[in-house]
C-alpha cells in the first residue's frame, strides 16, 4: 500500500512538473517530442519511424536477436515499463503494445501522456493498415503509405501455387507450439502459397499424435536460431516426433525477428517461404 501511494505522489508530482503537462500531447507544444516505447513491438514502429532525438527511451528488448530495428537501438537508453521509471523521463508520448502492468496506459492518461497503442493484426492487411495509423501518428504519414505499399507490392509478386495443389507447411517454434487459421501465421503461410498442416484455429501445441502418421511437405522453423523461446523441457518440440519433422522433411529457418511481432517485417519471412517453395519473390 505504502509502495502504491509513493509511486501515485510520484507519478503526479512528475506530471506536474513535465513539459507537456497533462491534456497536451505530442503536438501540442514547441518542445521536442520525448517518445518513450514500452515493449519490443512497439519498439519496431518507435524506431522505424521517430526521428532518433525524439527518442527518450526503448524497452530492454529493443537491441534482442527477436527485435527488427534491434540496429538502430543501439545506444538509446532502456527502460522498465513502471509508471513511475516513465513519468520520470517526461515523456510527451508512450507507445505500448503489450509492455507494462495492469492499467499502465489508464495511469499513464491520467498523469497527462497520452498513450498510442499498438494493435494485434491477425492478417497481412491489417498489418499493412497497422504500419499506416502507426507511422501518421509518429509524424511520419507518407513514409509509412510507402512502406505498407511495398509490402502489398511484394506480396503480389508472390507467384501462387495451383489451386488445390499448394504444398502442406508445419510453422514450428522451439517452443513446441504451431499457428492455425485465424492467425497472422496463417496468413503468412498462405501468401506464400501453402496450406497450412495445422487447422485447428489459434496458437496451439504441435499435434504430436497427427504427426506419428501424417506429415506435412514442409517445415517452417522459427525462433531456432538463438535460445529464446525455449519454455523447458516438457517443450513438444523435443519430443522424437517432433524431432523427426525437422530431421527428415525440408526445414525452411525463420528468423525469429521476422514473425514476433505484427509489422511490415512479416514480408521477410513470407517470401523466404516462397523461394524455398520455389516462387519467384
Amino acid at each position: 500500500m505504502r509502495r502504491a501511494l509513493l509511486t501515485l505522489g510520484l507519478s503526479v508530482l512528475v506530471a506536474a512538473c513535465s513539459p507537456g503537462g497533462a491534456g497536451n500531447g505530442p503536438a501540442g507544444g514547441t518542445e521536442p517530442r520525448r517518445i518513450v516505447s514500452l515493449d519490443y513491438c512497439a519498439d519496431q514502429y518507435v524506431l522505424r519511424f521517430a526521428d532518433r532525438q525524439e527518442i527518450a527511451a526503448v524497452s530492454p528488448d529493443a537491441d534482442a536477436r527477436f527485435s527488427y530495428m534491434r540496429a538502430r537501438a543501439k545506444g538509446l537508453p532502456q527502460v522498465r515499463p513502471r509508471t513511475a521509471d516513465i513519468l520520470i523521463l517526461q515523456p510527451d508520448l508512450v507507445v505500448r503494445s503489450y509492455g507494462g502492468e495492469p492499467g499502465i496506459a489508464d495511469a499513464l492518461e491520467r498523469a497527462g501522456v497520452p498513450v498510442l497503442q499498438v494493435g494485434f493484426p491477425t492478417d497481412i492487411s491489417e498489418v499493412r493498415a497497422e504500419v499506416r495509423r502507426i507511422g501518421a501518428a509518429l509524424g511520419k504519414a507518407r513514409e509509412a503509405k510507402a512502406l505498407s505499399d511495398a509490402v502489398g507490392r511484394r506480396i503480389g509478386r508472390i507467384a501462387k501455387a495451383p489451386s488445390g495443389a499448394e504444398p502442406e507447411l508445419l510453422y514450428m517454434t522451439p517452443a513446441g507450439v504451431t499457428s492455425g487459421p485465424g492467425t497472422l501465421v496463417n496468413d503468412m503461410i498462405e501468401a506464400a502459397g501453402y496450406r497450412n498442416f495445422q487447422t485447428r484455429a489459434g496458437w496451439n501445441p504441435l499435434p504430436l499424435e497427427r504427426l506419428a502418421y501424417d506429415r506435412p511437405d514442409v517445415v517452417a522453423a522459427a525462433f531456432f536460431e538463438s535460445a529464446t523461446n525455449h519454455v523447458d523441457n516438457w517443450s513438444a518440440a523435443r519430443h522424437p516426433v517432433a524431432r523427426a519433422q525437422l530431421a527428415e522433411l525440408p526445414v525452411v529457418p525463420l528468423e525469429g525477428a521476422w514473425t514476433s511481432c505484427g509489422g511490415w517485417f512479416l514480408i521477410d519471412a513470407v517470401e523466404a517461404l516462397a523461394a524455398a517453395r520455389g516462387a519467384p519473390v
